[in-house]
Order: C-alpha cells, then structure tokens, then sequence
C-alpha cells in the first residue's frame, strides 16, 4: 500500500523546508494535524495526532535528514514486522518548488495491517493544499 501527492509552490525551495521542518507549527496551517510533539532532528522521535483519528497519534522517528531536500520518518512494530515510512521532497523546478510526500509500509505484517488502514490519500492531498497556500501567503 502506498499513498503519495505532489504539488508545485510558487516559493523559495528554503522558505517550504523551513516550513514543513518548523513542526511545532504545523497545526496552525494544517488542516490535518491537531497536534505536534517533537523537533524535526535526525534519529529523535516526533509524535503527529491527526484531525482524521481523533484521540490517536502516531509516533515515528526522524530516520534520514538531506536538508533542504528530503527528510524520512519511519515507524512500525518491532523487529521490522511492519514499518511506516514516510518521505518529503523538496526541489526546484522550472522556476518553482516541487514539493512530493510519499507513504509506504512493508514487513511481514503489513498485509495484515493494512487492511485497517483507511484511504490516507485525501489527507495528503490536503497536506499538500495546506502547505502550498501557506508558503505562497507567507513568501
């Protein structure tokens, strides 16, 4: 299973990495988050409760950190049996920011897990849709 979106910003590459690490201030922009726990550091543990599953929140850990290109978090069960990994791209193109999230889970368990997964795509979407009004408001 795989969830993924992308959309172009008309602003600066730096200006969306500054916002999409600055975590503590997603939920003022994002529609989808309720609540933020964490710093976007390398190998530290960030905790997103989401406006889709209320009282729910998911923990993962900042498992890679090119800045100002991509960040990936990844969290899951034990021993590998299943993992979230999560990835963020931000790029130039022609003039513009790129900007691609993307979900994928593996392990043995994903299978079995997955089934209870809801459709995360029209969240991503909005993710997406959040983060480019701000950045083009704020620029």
């Amino acid at each position: 299973m795989r969830f993924s979106t992308r959309t172009t910003i008309d602003a600066p590459a730096a200006h969306v990495w500054s916002i999409l690490t600055d975590l503590a201030a997603w939920p003022s922009w994002n529609t989808t988050v309720s609540s933020t726990q964490g710093s976007v550091t390398l190998g530290q543990k960030v905790t997103v409760a989401v406006t889709a599953a209320p009282g729910r929140s998911f923990p993962v850990r900042v498992a890679e950190l090119d800045a100002p290109r991509r960040m990936v978090w990844r969290g899951g069960l034990p021993l590998r049996l299943f993992t979230g990994t999560r990835t963020y791209r931000v790029s130039h193109e022609d003039g513009l920011t790129a900007f691609e999230m993307d979900e994928v889970y593996s392990g043995p368990l994903a299978p079995m897990v997955t089934r209870s997964v809801p459709d995360l795509q029209p969240a991503f979407d909005e993710f997406a849709r959040c983060l480019k009004s701000h950045a083009e408001s704020t620029t």
